[in-house]
């Protein structure tokens, strides 16, 4: 520590250091300013700008600089006498490379001393620094025998540096040094006088003492390089230098640093700032997954089938389009046991919707035998929907989403946090692993496509068409993908060195699911009307008896994976019925269709008749039976007369408007038109659209509405 005297006449500060009691002058009569000799590099640090710069005031008419040209191990050295610079500098050089004035006398003292930060020291460095030390023990010992012949320190001094500079007497140092000056031999003894560790010893060129990058750039450049380095558009750092140049040369800047030396600059700025480096550059996203410091998880703590991951991930080849037969990309949609690693349930979609999400939850818990207690899944929409969460207004009606119906709670990622979902490490082994093996494999991006969907890659566009042209379908590629997991599950967990991810799945406590009531949850709902057909939902017709009579609105429940059936309930949350999709007929089954369109004709008409009875007996409590029967047949007969106005009251009125035409004969229809009957079924229904021709009809058909085939088919 040094000593602190007050001199009444000068108190000033100076770089963490005071200098009180007494002037500069009587201070820097304590040093031998005028044989003390400074190199190019030791003043452009002290006034702060470029060795340049110091070199071209040599040649300035208004320069006080005492300089002198030495023979370097490079070339010619410049040296500057420390006696011709600035008074400031001088005590700013003092202060630097010396430790004390004298042993009685000492003036200076250091404030807010920062000890300097560990250094990693390289071969190169640690081989400068032992040489410095060794060269500095052999000095003092030649200053110390000289010393007792007499001789004084300087005459010593000027001997010895004569003598090493030879390379002659220590060649080993001298070929690891090279030439050097008194100045540098009294910069490393001060260090070694202040540590006598020969680590201080160790060059320290791109800091100085407070961290901060030694360079000859002024602020000014730096300002002007870092808005151009740190812009978004991400310019390289080449560009930046040329850029800055160019502005430095427009503003008649002189002395404009070298490529080099910004390119030091931007090397030292990016490892030293990669935070402002990185958030300037790229954003907050490319921040928080390249430099913050992420969360350590302990997966110990989980168990097997406790947590899935849930995410989608745009598949990197291409897979046959259901609906339009072409190739398109789709979405695997995944739900990854976290504890194991393993990829539990899946399922692959054109677009991300809730019901493919919700099935690929299904296969999930019917793969585990177990529901999960949390999911902790994507921020997208489809996952946030209310088909999972539940809706306010449903809940009023009975309803509840599906999460909350299996126990299970959802928990959401940050969004565009990639760090905190674990399935994006297993996305990018099927990736690599999976997805590049597929014929139809189409690369990431641009960058990185197959060579033959590049243009005019005549050969490989050859050889994928003859060979390797194969486009999976959905279900193709689904089952693919699960011959992959089990090479994939066979691997090591990631989580437990000691298992297999199937040794891990294998260790699920089981619930046994009943897979009814999970299809029943995984359900999506939506409100329909009731109408004379049913429910019209998705172009098609729903349709059950008890649907027969009711109109009004209600629920649907459905599974887009099997749209062959409906579930009905009331708006109060009350189950009416499963409705089935009603299929179209053949427009003439019984001329041009098959066995089955006819078989299926029958039925329809079966079933209407049956719903007619239905409605006819609803209605007998508030009618005696023979009211009943009255009302039957005579609207039976009322049926049969209406079938003959259609088809003689017509003839009838066209003989009175034109009554030159003669009357054709009462078969003519029958000749012309009445098909071939196979059974009396036929007949009936024929009468039913064409009528009767005569009274020889009219009375088969009333003995035929009597018969028990007619009750058979049409009243039961």
């Amino acid at each position: 520590m040094f000593k602190i005297t007050h001199f009444p006449q000068t108190d000033f500060q100076f770089n963490n250091f005071r200098v009180i009691d007494g002037s500069m002058k009587d201070m820097l009569k304590k040093f031998n300013t005028t044989e003390t000799w400074i190199d190019v590099e030791t003043l452009a640090n002290l006034k702060g700008v470029s060795k340049r710069a110091i070199r071209l005031s040599f040649n300035s008419k208004n320069s006080n600089y005492e300089a002198k040209i030495e023979n370097g191990k490079g070339g010619h050295l410049y040296k500057i006498r420390l006696s011709s610079i600035e008074e400031d500098l001088q005590i700013k050089y003092i202060h630097e490379y010396y430790d004390t004035l004298s042993t009685t006398n000492n003036i200076i003292e250091l404030h807010n001393f920062e000890p300097k930060a560990e250094k990693i020291i390289s071969f190169k460095q640690r081989e400068l620094a032992l040489a410095k030390y060794d060269l500095i023990k052999i000095w003092e010992n030649y200053r110390l025998e000289q010393k007792q012949k007499g001789i004084s320190k300087k005459v010593a001094d000027k001997e010895f540096l004569t003598t090493y500079n030879t390379g002659l007497l220590y060649s080993k140092i001298f070929n690891v040094l090279g030439n050097i000056s008194i100045g540098a031999l009294y910069r490393w003894k001060m260090l070694l006088d202040k540590n006598p560790d020969w680590t201080v010893l160790v060059g320290n060129y791109n800091y100085t003492a407070n961290g901060c990058y030694r360079t000859s750039l002024n602020e000014n450049e730096i300002k002007i390089f870092l808005n151009i380095l740190l812009s978004p558009n991400k310019f390289s750092i080449g560009r930046a230098i040329s850029l800055t140049q160019y502005i430095l040369k427009e503003k008649n800047a002189e002395n404009i640093p070298t490529e080099v030396t910004f390119r030091r600059y931007a090397k030292w700025y990016k490892a030293n700032n990669l935070d402002k480096w990185t958030l300037a550059r790229d954003g907050m996203k490319a921040l928080k997954d390249k430099v913050e410091p992420y969360i350590v998880r302990d997966i110990s703590m989980l168990e097997v089938g406790q947590v899935l991951i849930a995410d989608g991930h745009t598949l990197n080849f291409q897979v046959i389009n259901p609906f339009t037969g072409r190739p398109s990309r789709a979405t695997l949609i995944g739900f990854l046991d976290w504890k194991s690693g393993g990829l539990v349930g899946y399922d692959i979609m054109l677009e991300e919707n809730t019901q493919n999400i919700a099935n690929a939850l299904r296969n999930a818990i019917l793969n585990m035998d177990k529901v999960p207690e949390y999911v902790y899944q994507d921020n997208g929409r489809a996952f946030k929907s209310k088909f999972f969460n539940g809706d306010s207004k449903f809940e009023e009606l009975g309803f509840t989403g599906v999460y909350q119906k299996l126990g299970i709670t959802p928990v959401y990622a940050t969004p565009y946090n990639a760090r905190a979902k674990v399935i994006e490490r297993f996305f990018l082994d099927f990736q690599e692993s999976f997805e590049k093996l597929m014929p139809s494999y189409i690369g990431t991006s641009i960058d990185n496509k197959p060579a033959y969907m590049n243009r005019n890659e005549k050969l490989h566009k050859q050889i994928h068409s003859q060979k390797a042209n194969f486009v999976p379908t959905i279900e193709q590629a689904l089952i693919l993908i699960k011959e992959w997991l089990k090479f994939k599950h066979s691997q090591p967990c990631p989580n437990n060195r000691n298992k297999t991810i199937a040794q891990m799945l294998a260790t699920i406590q089981k619930q046994n699911i009943d897979e009814s009531q999970l299809d029943d949850l995984m359900m999506d709902t939506v409100v329909k009307h009731i109408g004379r057909n049913g429910i019209r939902f998705l172009k098609a017709d729903y349709f059950n008896d008890a649907l027969y009579g009711i109109r009004g609105k209600c629920v649907v429940k459905y599974n887009l994976n099997d749209l062959s059936y409906i579930k009905i309930y009331s708006m109060k949350g009350e189950f009416l019925c499963r409705a089935d999709r009603v299929t179209a007929t053949h427009p003439l089954a019984h001329l041009l269709g098959d066995v089955k369109d006819i078989e299926d004709y029958k039925q329809k008409i079966r079933k209407q008749k049956q719903l007619q009875n239905k409605t006819i007996k609803a209605v007998k409590e508030h009618f005696s039976l023979e009211d009943i029967d009255l009302i039957k047949s005579k609207l039976i007969d009322a049926e049969i007369s209406k079938e003959e106005l259609i088809i003689e009251q017509p003839a009838i009125e066209k003989q009175e408007v034109k009554k030159e035409k003669t009357k054709q004969p009462e078969n003519y229809v029958q000749n012309r038109k009445r098909p071939i009957f196979k059974d009396n079924y036929e007949r009936y229904e024929w009468h039913m659209k064409n009528g009767c021709i005569g009274n020889e009809d009219r009375q088969w058909l009333s003995e035929y509405i009597r018969s028990e085939e007619f009750k058979i088919i049409y009243e039961k």
